[in-house]
């Protein structure tokens, strides 16, 4: 299990000392997210065309839950993340993964574990500022986990800020209903990843997409029930920050037709909002195809 030799307070106080994260639900806070994007995905490893307005979004942002981590020093966005939703209202709407990788998934594996296709949902579009990627050979990466990310076994350490990504949208997910997240991920960060107790099932073959990549799936629920005590005290840290930003957002929070829980895990839904009420918003903040 990760880092058994560390706390459930050093593991949340360390956290505490370099960052914290905030649901991009606001246009503004989108627009700071799909900035920082292009500062990753256009301009430091050219995976995207440069644009002139500095924001890298697509048309998956519409139905999209965005995350920023924040450098606690600095106030700095020093990474981000999203959950692709499936809206309810229209299930047939497929996910980046399922297209890239029609030829070669199992779908049934996927369609098992959930009652409907509302409750899957994607990680997609990881990033993490160059400065903080600096390390011999993660240059060319938008986000990454290394052996030297945890230490030794006489000072072990934790890769706070891909923690923060990844229990960040761990967190979104149990808060927007999505049980099962699909992910293309490469072979090592699939490994580095099971070290954070984050366990991914291959669901099809490697396909090239900015070199090999491997589709697969994850359990929310599981993947928290399997969770040590250091790492659940930091996703429940992260998730009451996270679910702080929810509240804030009032009607800006509901994405795709998927209403969150609320200020806590398991407690007080939001109240409905019309698809009008929350377009309007949109467009006064966001680019007209975001």
């Amino acid at each position: 299990m990760f880092l058994p030799s560390l706390t459930e307070l050093t593991a949340s106080e360390g956290y505490r000392r370099y960052f914290t994260v905030v649901p991009a639900l606001t246009g503004d806070l989108r627009t700071r997210n799909y900035r920082l994007r292009h500062q990753v995905y256009c301009r430091e490893l050219g995976f995207e065309p440069v644009r002139p307005d500095d924001l890298e979004f697509d048309e998956f942002d519409a139905r999209s839950v965005h995350c920023l981590v924040r450098s606690a020093a600095s106030g700095q966005d020093v990474g981000c993340a999203r959950l692709i939703l499936i809206d309810p209202e229209e299930p047939e709407g497929l996910l980046p993964l399922e297209i890239a990788c029609a030829a070669t998934i199992d779908r049934s594996l996927v369609a098992a574990m959930v009652e409907e296709r509302s409750q899957i949902a994607e990680i997609s579009r990881l990033a993490v500022v160059g400065s903080y990627r600096r390390r011999q050979g993660e240059q060319d990466r938008p986000i990454s986990i290394s052996e030297a990310d945890f230490g030794t076994s006489d000072r072990p350490r934790q890769p706070y800020l891909a923690l923060a990504v990844y229990l960040s949208l761990i967190s979104l997910a149990r808060q927007y209903g999505a049980r099962i997240l699909l992910v293309l991920t490469e072979h090592r960060l699939a490994i580095n990843l099971a070290r954070l107790g984050v366990n991914l099932q291959q669901i099809g073959d490697p396909i090239d997409h900015r070199g090999t990549r491997i589709p697969s799936l994850l359990a929310v629920e599981q993947v928290i029930d399997g969770m040590s005590a250091p790492l659940r005290g930091l996703f429940e840290l992260i998730s009451h920050e996270l679910c702080r930003g929810i509240q804030a957002a009032g009607a800006s929070a509901v994405r795709a037709n998927h209403h969150p829980l609320g200020v806590a895990p398991g407690t007080i839904r939001l109240p409905q909002t019309s698809r009008t009420t929350v377009a309007a918003e949109d467009s006064a903040h966001l680019p007209a195809d975001a």
